[in-house]
């Protein structure tokens, strides 16, 4: 069995019962379960969530995406600053990337005032950082590969000759 095509259906929707699944791929389901097993056993996959639309929801809540330098020494690496930052609850993403700056944190909070102190309070002060820019989601129109709204964005007025 094709463990990409299965990854692929999973990420499109992780729902699906393993029959389905099975059904879709042309497998067996009893492989279809044993690769599954495989792959969370691996750690290929790591867990399964729901693409929430935010703006559907009653309570605040607050995403922004913050922008991390820092400063390397001897004893200190990437790695190590990472396992620090991972361990905060606020923290929904942390990723090393090229550019501008070292880190992209995804922060979510009841409030951006909550996000905020966060960030001057547990990111700012860690010995190796040297800059945060903390930039607040104002709106989300996909996540994870699916549009979020309600789909009838064309708020033109039809026009007729």
């Amino acid at each position: 069995m094709d463990k990409q095509s299965l990854l692929d259906l999973l990420r499109h929707d992780a729902r699906e019962s393993v029959d389905d699944i099975a059904r879709q791929l042309g497998a067996d389901a009893e492989a279809v379960a044993a690769a599954l097993e495989e792959l969370e056993d691996d750690g290929v996959i790591r867990g399964y969530q729901a693409v929430v639309d935010w703006n559907n929801v009653d309570e605040e809540h607050v995403r922004a995406q913050v922008e991390v330098d820092v400063e390397l020494d001897r004893e200190t690496g990437y790695e190590e600053i990472a396992r620090r930052i991972a361990r905060f609850p606020e923290v929904a993403t942390l990723r090393l990337v090229s550019g501008d700056y070292d880190f992209f944190i995804e922060v979510e909070g009841a409030s951006m005032h909550a996000v905020s102190n966060f960030v001057s309070e547990r990111i700012a002060p860690i010995p190796e950082v040297t800059k945060t820019v903390t930039h607040f989601v104002m709106d989300s129109y996909k996540e994870e590969g699916i549009e979020l709204g309600d789909g009838d964005d064309d708020d033109r007025l039809s026009v007729s000759p």
